[in-house]
């Protein structure tokens, strides 16, 4: 337990102090108008009190992450306490801040548009089709766990009954103005799924369990895969998440005033990692008496209703079904937005949206199918998923990281975590069965090496740029 405070703390601390240094860093300004007020269209450019922004921020990034990637990064012991801590406050929160404020700062721009006008043309086309391809993974994985669950939950009603239902509302809630179902109903959940994380915390703190302590050790013997890299792929939402970019351009479009950034976009990429932590936390407490082989959804509602009693039922349907049917919801709004920006094309007009939607839908339709015919559809896909969500928060660091170079501010608090994750995810697509199969040592390797490469380049540019 004294590692789990220490770690609740730190998260804390690191939302007051960092979090300001960061925004100081970037240079808010206060009297700047927004987007929300220069570019209002009532549709996606809407002005929203900042509490519903922070709690909308908070819903669209959260959604399965920081409970399912929480629980199965929790097989590597504290070790996952360290990551969450650490890449919240240090990559996460820093990204997803960044990220906000400079689409803040150009008009909304959604993350591709950010990427090419740092990073350059061609790199924004790659970073349009990897967009494109983790949206469609994001809908189909926050869909088919929810689906399942229901159809478990209304015996007369199968998943494909309820995929259908779903699929409706992500068309309506895709279609519909920001403010007008995504304004009114996610803070709501937003609110459960933090209630539900408070009272989890509550119940640790009352029961004491014996939690695992970090000095004693990082190891673990529920996971046999190497900490490096499979723990860092594993917490994606929980530590960092390149989807988070895609998600903080549509606050960025609703955000009233730049000095609220810290809080909508810092505060919940920090809320999301204390709601990581204390899932880590519980999944530590659960598995010595109950074992790993459980469904990680089963895991979630098993330990809300054990420790929250009928309340913590009901909140675990909506933590485990709502927020991720609401973060599939707008994964699919950015991938319509990232589309429109690209090929120039309006939003007002309903039979516009309803031309890129259809498309897309049937694509992503198409993936779930796939995800529930086959046995290990769901988890190959959710790995897929991690990776490139993973790899697209490289992209998105390196971008800022060019940002703060050009305009002369401490480019260190992302050179260092861009540097990192490019050794992650490199590391990972060699070393992972769903990759390449490497050995080990040679898959370090690459890793490295790949790492040494992005830095030389780095290093290559800003000389040219200091020489100009």
């Amino acid at each position: 337990m004294i590692t789990f405070a220490i770690a609740l703390t730190v998260l804390v601390l690191g939302y007051v102090f960092y979090g300001r240094f960061i925004a100081n860093l970037f240079g808010y300004d206060a009297d700047k108008q927004t987007p929300a007020k220069t570019m209002a269209d009532g549709v996606d450019y809407v002005e929203m009190p900042t509490w519903k922004a922070f709690m909308i921020q908070f819903l669209n990034i959260a959604g399965l992450g920081p409970i399912f990637g929480a629980i199965m990064g929790a097989k590597f012991g504290t070790a996952s306490y360290l990551w969450i801590v650490l890449g919240t406050i240090f990559a996460g929160s820093v990204h997803d801040y960044l990220s906000g404020m400079i689409s803040i700062r150009n008009g909304g721009e959604s993350l591709p548009q950010i990427v090419g006008r740092y990073l350059g043309d061609k790199m924004q086309k790659v970073m349009i089709l990897f967009t494109m391809i983790l949206m469609v993974l994001v809908g189909a994985v926050f869909v088919s766990q929810p689906a399942n669950l229901l159809a478990g939950l209304t015996p007369g009603i199968n998943v494909y009954w309820w995929i259908g239902i779903i699929f409706v509302y992500y068309l309506i809630a895709t279609m519909f103005p920001v403010d007008k179902i995504i304004g009114k109903v996610y803070p709501i959940f937003a609110a459960a799924l933090l209630f539900m994380a408070f009272g989890i915390m509550i119940a640790l703190f009352v029961n004491r369990p014996d939690l695992p302590e970090m000095w004693n050790g990082f190891g673990t013997k529920y996971e046999k895969n190497p900490i490096f890299p499979m723990m860092f792929i594993s917490i994606a939402c929980g530590a960092i998440s390149g989807f988070h970019a895609t998600q903080s351009p549509l606050m960025a479009r609703c955000v009233k005033n730049e000095r609220n950034g810290r809080f909508v976009f810092y505060g919940a990429m920090v809320a999301e990692g204390i709601v990581a932590l204390v899932w880590a936390a519980a999944a530590t407490a659960y598995f010595p008496e109950h074992g790993t082989s459980e469904a990680t959804g089963q895991i979630v509602m098993n330990i809300s209703k054990s420790w929250l009693g009928t309340v913590g039922g009901v909140l675990a349907v909506l933590g485990v079904i709502a927020a991720p049917i609401t973060s599939g919801d707008t994964a699919l709004r950015s991938a319509r937005l990232i589309v429109a920006d690209f090929i120039g094309m309006e939003q007002k007009s309903i039979r516009k949206r309803l031309c890129i939607c259809v498309p897309m839908f049937a694509v992503t339709f198409c993936v779930l199918v796939y995800s529930l015919a086959d046995a290990n559809g769901f988890a190959i896909i959710w790995r897929y998923f991690s990776w490139c969500n993973q790899t697209l928060s490289v992209f998105t660091l390196w971008a800022i990281t060019v940002f703060l170079t050009l305009e002369k501010k401490l480019y260190w608090v992302t050179l260092i975590p861009a540097l990192f994750m490019t050794c992650v995810t490199s590391t990972y697509i060699c070393i992972a069965p769903e990759g390449f199969s490497l050995p080990a040592p040679f898959s370090y390797g690459i890793g490295m090496v790949c790492m040494c490469a992005t830095l030389a380049i780095f290093a290559r540019w800003k000389i040219k740029i200091s020489e100009k």
